[in-house]
């Protein structure tokens, strides 16, 4: 949270590998290959859900309220995400529920949530999709075809 370390005034991006960068003994390439095998072995659903920000930048913005973040991790568990209806999430390329039961639609779709203007909205999705870009950078050497196509697209 910006604000507790002294002179932060705004929060930053942070990247951590498998989120234990610092605990990795391989290249995370490797761990993405073993967890790919895993899925693929087991045959199983993997859903990114953002229980973090949204509706706009720090200050504008807020975090996701818990009661949203439980009614999705709810309709993972009963099933109703595994049959319901997607848009395609353009710079990234995730595929974003079109209705959750008990979330607000605006909640799932970060343009409709954005309390902005469409242009700090854009600058702000491009300004994120280029940090990532130059932190995977310091992975690509090793990275399939397949992970580079899902990465960022501008």
């Amino acid at each position: 949270i910006a604000g507790t370390e002294e002179g932060v005034t705004e929060p930053e991006a942070t990247f951590s590998s498998c989120f234990g960068q610092p605990f990795l003994v391989w290249h995370p390439v490797k761990y993405a290959q073993m967890l790919a095998r895993k899925m693929q072995e087991n045959n199983v659903n993997v859903w990114l859900v953002n229980t973090g920000w949204n509706g706009g930048a720090y200050g504008a913005g807020k975090r996701i309220s818990l009661k949203y973040s439980r009614a999705i991790i709810d309709a993972i568990h009963s099933g109703e995400l595994q049959d319901a209806e997607y848009s395609t999430y353009g710079v990234f390329n995730l595929q974003i529920p079109t209705a959750v039961s008990n979330v607000p639609a605006k909640v799932l779709d970060p343009s409709r949530a954005w309390e902005g203007t469409t242009e700090e909205f854009n600058g702000t999705i491009s300004k994120l999709a280029h940090l990532f870009l130059a932190n995977f950078k310091k992975y690509a050497d090793k990275a399939t075809p397949e992970i580079i196509a899902a990465g960022p697209r501008l």
